[in-house]
């Protein structure tokens, strides 16, 4: 069964294929024979009732400087495509959430990965709010007031921004730290948006867990490891990946969450699990399929389109 394929993503020259999900996947799709488009979101357009995107059919391969290359640019009706992979990097932000929008267009009549409706219900620092019992100590708030009474009840704790992504803007303020005021002055100079708090978690030193879900199971994961001297262990920060197996609590977690993420049409989804807590259910654009393969010859890519050419049968 040939597919008709959009990737909905961000400038093909950007991207790292050495660690890029989005890169596995096309990679697998046009194994299998499927043809591909690539557009942006700046690109797309809604018109009347109908949703379209100047896209470019594209060819990729797994040589690092030369690996795709693009056809002549079309106008592409996405309500005529068969699948869409919504997966342009966060900022969750105003740009994001209109995406989510445009997509519902021709959710009817196409699969899109992951359903626009869900991602735009689920930013990843907020969707694991609903699972407080698996997380650590977290408040989500903009009072200061409130803020300084959480770090006095729990001391050390990390700071970051609600919406941000790869560990930028990400801080740990200790109990000695005198610099808590002068961060909440320019986070909230640069953003009307609360903060995410969290107590930290010193077993972050021995890894932050990156479990790959795909509609709602378990299939593969990778340990982080943070860079001397940082607390953030996400890879676009230096942190280091490393082959893991999951524990009983992480399996315990996935039981608990899985069954909601499959329902919601969140079909690719990554949790982050720092020692016995669930910290973020990341719905955006999950990464971490090439790692796991290296490491564990888990082919999360394949695994993907199993799952979503078997919803098209």
């Amino acid at each position: 069964m040939a597919l008709k394929i959009a990737v909905q993503m961000d400038p093909m020259a950007s991207l790292d294929i050495a660690g890029d999900s989005t890169f596995a996947l096309m990679l697998e799709a046009q194994a299998r024979g499927h043809a591909l488009w690539h557009y942006e979101v700046g690109a797309m357009w809604l018109e009347g009732a109908a949703l379209f995107a100047r896209a470019h059919p594209v060819e990729v391969r797994d040589v690092a400087g030369d690996f795709y290359t693009f056809g002549a640019a079309v106008t592409l009706n996405l309500a005529e495509v068969d699948v869409i992979l919504m997966r342009q990097d966060p900022p969750f932000d105003m740009g994001y959430i209109t995406a989510t929008h445009l997509l519902e267009h021709v959710v009817e009549r196409v699969l899109v990965v992951n359903n626009p409706v869900a991602v735009r219900n689920a930013p990843e620092k907020l969707l694991v709010t609903h699972f407080p019992e698996l997380m650590p100590p977290t408040m989500i708030a903009r009072d200061r007031e409130a803020i300084r009474g959480f770090r006095a009840r729990h001391g050390d704790i990390i700071v970051k921004p609600l919406f941000g992504n790869g560990g930028i803007g990400v801080f740990r303020v200790k109990p000695d730290d005198e610099n808590l005021g002068s961060l909440l002055d320019m986070f909230f100079a640069a953003s009307r948006e609360p903060l995410m708090i969290q107590r930290y978690e010193p077993a972050v030193r021995r890894g932050d867990k990156r479990i790959i879900l795909i509609d709602g199971e378990p299939l593969g994961a990778l340990n982080r490891i943070p860079a001397e001297g940082d607390s953030r262990s996400n890879m676009h920060a230096g942190g280091q990946p490393a082959p893991t197996t999951l524990t009983d609590r992480e399996r315990e977690i996935c039981a608990k969450i899985g069954p909601y993420l499959k329902e919601q049409g969140l079909l690719f989804t990554g949790i982050d699990v720092i020692g016995d807590y669930l910290t973020e259910i990341n719905v955006t654009s999950p990464t971490g399929i090439r790692q796991v393969r290296a490491f564990d010859n888990i082919d999360l890519a394949a695994d993907i389109w199993d799952k979503i050419e078997s919803k098209l049968c």
